[in-house]
């Protein structure tokens, strides 16, 4: 088992900037990447950033992309998402998710992020 923990959400202000934390403990060994997912109110939960381990691959949802980037800290198994150029269309319920095999098998508990405009 893996237990993902996010922290970071807020409120902020559209331009300003968020920096989401997750920390993993427990059976980190067995999972193959980390990534960043969010669902925002009435919406399908996607992908917004994540990396894939043993290619040292970073991908982002093109709506991102320059804007949000993705970090590790590999002594803290803990990620990052830091989001700047914050819009009001990021406003979402934001999930970090381990990958066992092909699944995301393990999910934290979300955070808030509410952009204002």
């Amino acid at each position: 088992q893996v237990q993902l923990v996010e922290s970071g959400g807020g409120v902020v202000q559209a331009g300003g900037s968020l920096r989401l934390s997750c920390t993993a403990s427990g059976h980190t060994f067995s999972t193959n990447a980390m990534g960043w997912f969010r669902q925002a109110s009435g919406k399908e939960r996607e992908f917004v950033a994540g990396v894939t381990w043993s290619a040292d691959i970073t991908y982002y949802v093109d709506s991102v992309k320059g804007r949000f980037t993705f970090s590790s800290d590999n002594a803290k198994n803990t990620v990052y998402l830091q989001m700047n150029s914050l819009k009001s269309e990021d406003t979402a319920v934001y999930y970090c998710a381990a990958r066992k095999g092909a699944a995301y098998t393990y999910w934290g508990q979300g955070t808030q992020v509410t952009v204002s405009s």
